[in-house]
């Protein structure tokens, strides 16, 4: 029994020995150097090992390096090397990263030129336009808002058939017309800014030299109308003249050559 015990209690001391042996850190000197050399630590040709030895007899140096892998240490291999591929890649990313920056930029350059071309020639936005706001869509009101129907609104219908019978009525709804079409088109039309206000310009000018024809014409018809009824009031001798007598002559004409003196 005592036998037995001291064979259970070698066997187990035996099998903790391997156990602890099996745990022991492997410390390759050679691998170590060679785990180095594949990131980015050395490349040392002194710790290339197995060494040649003694007149290069060293078998182990033969069998690692001399019959498989003569030229193996003449060549920087690392990945992170100044020439390594890892190295290049790295350079060419940051080389495309600084390309695209400046692609970037210029794109953005690009993009802010062409809104803002675009925000200065086109008509969508014209209605914001502080000029347009300010004073040349008060002033085109009349020719936006104008319509046949409001032409003569307020005109006696002797008025209205003198300006139909000369043509001038006929006339200034046809060049109304136009003009507003015109001046819509000027508003609405992608152009230059500066053209537009140019083109808001002539087109007021234009406005204003049709309207001044206008009122003319229309002062001038109600003018006729007037003179030819005290025309026809005279030759039927309906005309009157209140509060005359023989001296009322002499008093006129002596006012005016009181006036004249």
């Amino acid at each position: 029994m005592k036998n037995l015990i001291r064979y259970l209690i070698f066997a187990g001391a035996l099998l903790f020995n391997v156990a602890a042996r099996a745990q022991t850190e492997a410390n390759d000197q050679s691998l170590r150097y060679q785990e180095q050399r594949m990131v980015f630590l050395q490349w040392d040709q002194n710790k290339f090992t197995p060494k040649p030895g003694f007149l290069s007899l060293n078998p182990e140096y033969w069998l690692t390096w001399g019959f498989f892998y003569p030229n193996y240490h003449k060549t920087d291999l690392r990945p992170l090397s100044a020439t390594g591929p890892q190295t290049q890649r790295l350079t060419l990313v940051a080389d495309m990263k600084s390309t695209d920056g400046k692609y970037k930029l210029q794109s953005d350059t690009a993009r802010n030129t062409m809104l803002s071309e675009i925000a200065n020639t086109t008509g969508a936005i014209s209605e914001a336009d502080p000029l347009w706001l300010l004073y040349y869509k008060k002033q085109f009101k009349p020719v936006l808002n104008y319509s046949y129907a409001t032409l003569l609104t307020g005109q006696p219908p002797t008025v209205t058939q003198e300006l139909s019978t000369e043509g001038i009525l006929t006339w200034y709804n046809n060049e109304m017309g136009r003009l507003q079409q015109r001046v819509q088109g000027a508003h609405t039309a992608d152009m230059d800014r500066g053209s537009r206000i140019m083109a808001y310009f002539r087109l007021l000018q234009e406005y204003k030299k049709i309207n001044a024809v206008w009122n003319i014409r229309v002062a001038a018809a109600a003018k006729t109308i007037q003179m030819n009824n005290i025309t026809k009031q005279f030759k039927s001798f309906q005309t009157t003249v209140p509060d005359w007598s023989p001296s009322s002559d002499v008093i006129i004409a002596n006012k005016v050559l009181t006036h004249v003196q």
